[in-house]
């Protein structure tokens, strides 16, 4: 490897890690989660075949990037690389690597918003009015996962793609759009809907999406500077023994990304838009309690599915 090369690869790191902690969806804190659970619940071969993938990827995708060098041990690489695979759809929003942005990045992808209204204190959806690929895009990562015809490099994409978008519509405000008298269009996923005073930037301006996208991180901040490996590591192993496999194994509805879809709605009523809620103002300790149960139990069933996919895909041994 050049000596031009390497310091191209660095380059490519810094620039990452500097940009993805600011950009949409479970953030990287709760895509790692979900990836750090799945990864728990793989099989030896599921993730000797999701590493390999990984590895294969196009260039241009920067993805092997992501395999660590150094004395490390080959698991502790294996099961960064993954995670970092989770939040790469995030990673290649970022403009400064032109050519990885103009073929790689895919915004609609992220969400399946069904547009809703709250009517007599209940969720209602108003019609088969919808926008995003998120459900559409599952069925095509699955498929391409499981085509002989499809080269490793393609499917290592199609298996970063699957990781991200499968914990994204685990959070219920990627799978829904609230229409009221002031979004008559809907609320993005609530995006539109603003936490923060009005005229704040920056960090300072928070909406209920990234709220929500955050709960994790919001909730239980690092401590003393850690690394993401114990970090990530400790939230996760938390979560499991509060959600464990054994407990939601019965739910998993493998296959069914419609109905993965459809269960966000559940929370939308009285856990998103409590009634408490209210423009121009955080959410009280209650209402992020509320956030941090579903949060906790969404991102758990998230890897659960991911891990049961992959190991149906790749082989169980």
């Amino acid at each position: 490897m050049s000596k031009k090369y390497i310091v191209i690869l660095l380059l490519v790191v810094f620039i990452n890690l500097i940009s993805v902690s600011s950009l949409p969806a479970w953030d990287d804190t709760g895509h790692k989660v979900s990836a750090y659970i799945a990864w728990r619940q793989m099989s030896p071969a599921a993730k000797t075949k999701a590493v390999k993938l990984l590895l294969a990827a196009p260039e241009d995708s920067h993805l092997s990037v992501y395999y660590p060098a150094g004395s490390r041990s080959k698991e502790a690489k294996e099961l960064e690389l993954f995670m970092v695979a989770s939040t790469w759809s995030d990673i290649i929003r970022s403009r400064d690597f032109k050519v990885r942005y103009e073929k790689y990045n895919q915004g609609p992808w992220h969400y399946a918003d069904i547009f809703w209204k709250q009517t007599g204190g209940k969720a209602e959806m108003t019609g088969n009015r919808s926008e995003g690929l998120a459900i559409a895009k599952l069925y095509d990562f699955e498929k391409n996962l499981k085509d002989v015809s499809v080269s490793d490099a393609d499917k290592a994409v199609n298996l970063a793609w699957f990781l991200h978008v499968a914990g994204d519509v685990h959070n219920p405000l990627h799978n829904a759009s609230r229409i009221t008298d002031v979004e008559p269009k809907g609320d993005s996923g609530g995006n539109l809907f603003l936490l923060s005073p009005a005229g704040a930037v920056g960090e300072n301006r928070v909406n209920l999406h990234s709220y929500w996208d955050s709960i994790l991180r919001r909730n239980a901040p690092r401590e003393n500077d850690d690394c993401d490996g114990e970090y990530i590591a400790r939230m996760a192993e938390k979560i499991m023994k509060k959600h464990s496999f054994a407990a939601m194994k019965e739910r998993l509805k493998l296959g069914d990304y419609r109905e993965w879809n459809a269960e966000g709605f559940r929370f939308l009523n009285e856990t998103v838009y409590d009634e408490e809620l209210k423009r121009g103002e955080l959410p009280a300790k209650k209402y992020q309690k509320r956030a941090v149960a579903v949060g906790e139990e969404q991102i758990a069933l998230a890897g659960y599915r991911m891990a049961e996919t992959l190991n149906q895909i790749f082989g169980m041994r």
